[in-house]
């Protein structure tokens, strides 16, 4: 896999153009396949340039990601802004190959424009759900904002009524970092849609992000308690096959740069779900990708790890597998455990370890603190940049 990847650094073998890959089974080369004849109706203006560097920078994006994918970083809060920056990189690079496309577009250009975008429009739902996960996320950390103020042995000296507050929240926080079935249920916001106006949000959208997003609101507006983020991430990949040679000859390339980032939008999206609490997730994505693209290499090896991370015998019941969430669980777990144990006057060696486990547990809290929301306006933006895309090349 790895030296698949060296081969094809740029994103297609050396030496190859967009119109000369062939699929994986091979196929007929394309080589000997006609151009379809040229005309203003049918012509597009992008040029295999264009497409190449788009195809480059797909590589070079996610061999940058998979670098900085270790075992302390990948599914962390950082990483998963680091993925969305990735993913918004990568989305507006092809909207500017959709927007070279002359109008009236070509039958071929339209079947496979219209194909991406009702699959990016499945996204929306997820989006949805992912701010849900947050928001509990988020829940979870005004618990430990209790614990840490009450067992804060800086500021005062430690007694029963302190470790009965941090207790209680602590029992609290177990019980609300179950993997249930229906983890949002928790949530007294349940289905904010990131096309309602929220006047509590930093970054507000624009009129005109309001009324694009009315026009999805079967799929966005929100989501039902039968809703299935594990689905609904396989509803985004169905038939998201390779194109046939006919297909990116008649679509001038257009075809490969719209399975392109398919693959990426459904690897980001099952990435989401894996990561944070959604409703009824789960990991049953399936990834072919030829082997002969430049970034099918470094892709394929990000969803390997976190499949990984997924089995680890501490992380197989978790309601997500952010590194924050794994962290929670760990810290506040041995927090607890030095609170049963605690009896008065709290003994030097007791007091020095239960402060240490207090410290790390506070470190959590500031990650997740100053990431969370970050993140969560990240998701946002993915979701207004689907329902401009998707309204702009409409608009063609």
């Amino acid at each position: 896999m790895h030296a698949a990847a060296d081969r094809h650094h740029h994103g297609l073998g050396s030496g190859r153009s967009i119109l000369s890959l062939r699929r994986d089974p091979p196929v007929h080369s394309l080589d000997a396949l006609p151009l379809p004849p040229s005309s203003p109706h049918d012509h597009i203006g992008i040029q295999e340039a264009d497409l190449e560097s788009f195809q480059r920078q797909v590589t070079e994006r996610f061999q940058d990601l998979m670098s900085c994918s270790g075992p302390k970083e990948i599914l962390s809060v950082a990483w998963t802004q680091r993925l969305l920056e990735v993913f918004l990189s990568l989305q507006e690079q092809f909207h500017g190959l959709v927007l070279k496309v002359p109008s009236p577009r070509s039958t071929a250009v339209d079947r496979t424009l219209n194909e991406f975008y009702d699959r990016s429009v499945k996204a929306l739902d997820v989006c949805n759900a992912v701010r849900d996960g947050i928001e509990q996320v988020r829940s979870w950390g005004k618990l430990l904002e209790i614990v840490l103020f009450a067992l804060d042995i800086k500021k005062k000296n430690l007694g029963e009524g302190q470790f009965r507050r941090a207790k209680k929240a602590l029992v609290d926080l177990a019980i609300g970092m179950l993997d249930r079935k229906d983890p949002g249920a928790m949530n007294s916001h349940r289905n904010r849609s990131f096309g309602r106006s929220n006047n509590n949000c930093s970054n507000p959208t624009t009129p005109r992000d309001y009324s694009s997003a009315d026009r999805f609101r079967s799929l966005s507006w929100s989501v039902s308690r039968a809703w299935s983020a594990a689905k609904q991430i396989q509803s985004i990949g169905y038939n998201l096959n390779y194109p046939k040679g006919n297909e990116i000859v008649a679509t001038h390339g257009l075809a490969l740069a719209a399975y392109t980032m398919g693959v990426v939008l459904l690897f980001v999206m099952w990435a989401l779900v894996a990561a944070i609490p959604c409703q009824d997730r789960g990991l049953q994505a399936h990834f072919a990708v030829p082997r002969q693209l430049g970034w099918a290499s470094p892709l394929l090896t990000l969803h390997d790890r976190i499949v990984e991370e997924s089995k680890r015998k501490e992380r197989k019941n978790a309601c997500g597998l952010l590194r924050e969430i794994y962290l929670i669980e760990k810290w506040s777990r041995a927090v607890r455990e030095s609170v049963d144990l605690a009896s008065f006057p709290l003994e030097d060696e007791k007091e020095r370890e239960m402060t240490e486990r207090v410290e790390e547990l506070r470190k959590v809290f500031e990650s997740l603190n100053n990431g969370l929301d970050p993140l969560e306006r990240q998701v946002r933006v993915v979701f207004h940049h689907i329902v401009r895309s998707r309204t702009e090349a409409s608009g063609i």
